[in-house]
């Protein structure tokens, strides 16, 4: 039996946000943000990229901000429940962390988050609002979730986490070890199915010594 746990939906995109109109502009967004960052791009770009008139797509984002917004927390949305795809009942602490930590790697390294990473990265100082709708929309609930499994774990006598959140910050430092940080500095690191193999294995093991019980 999985155990669904609960991640945030994106509610920035409005009622209708599986629509094909606004699936549309988020695609020609992301690609203009991809291409442009956040400052050098303009909703004119985004409208032609999309296939949209400016007036359809301010009739659905009133800015370039809230526009933003939406496309993070799409993208965002999507990253958590493939990171928490492996928390399932019949599956032991060991097996879940591994599992995770995996997810965790697979999506901090995908071309387009790397990219939403350095935009919000390159745009902090100008635009602060950027970097804190990305903390809102991904680690923060990510966070959240799993410092909720943490302490269902606890509780069930499979961990012993006094601290879930500090924790959970702990877990998700741990899986950024040397393949993360160094493609988000775009320096060369192997990046082999062994390589991250190794990186959430050690780190679900690492993390089992000091929080598992025996």
């Amino acid at each position: 039996m999985t155990r669904s746990l609960s991640t945030p939906s994106s509610d920035a995109i409005g009622p209708d946000d599986t629509s094909s109109k606004q699936a549309q502009i988020l695609a020609g967004a992301d690609a203009i943000f991809t291409e442009h960052g956040y400052e050098g791009a303009s909703m004119s770009q985004i409208a032609r990229r999309a296939g949209v008139s400016k007036g359809t797509l301010y009739n659905h984002f009133d800015g370039k901000a809230a526009l933003f917004a939406a496309h993070v927390k799409q993208k965002t949305c999507q990253n958590l429940r493939m990171v928490f795809q492996p928390v399932q009942d019949n599956l032991s602490p060991r097996e879940t962390l591994e599992g995770v930590a995996r997810t965790i790697i697979s999506v901090l390294t995908a071309p387009s988050n790397l990219a939403l990473y350095r935009i919000v990265v390159s745009e902090a100082e100008h635009f602060p609002h950027l970097a804190q709708t990305l903390w809102d929309s991904g680690p923060e609930p990510g966070i959240s979730t799993f410092a909720t499994w943490l302490e269902e774990c606890t509780q069930r006598g499979e961990m012993n986490v006094s601290d879930p959140r500090f924790a959970a910050e702990q877990f998700f430092a741990l899986c950024q070890t040397r393949i993360v940080i160094r493609r988000r500095l775009q320096l060369p690191v192997s990046t082999t199915p062994a390589d991250r193999e190794k990186i959430a294995t050690s780190t679900a093991g690492m993390f089992l010594k000091f929080y598992g019980v025996s």
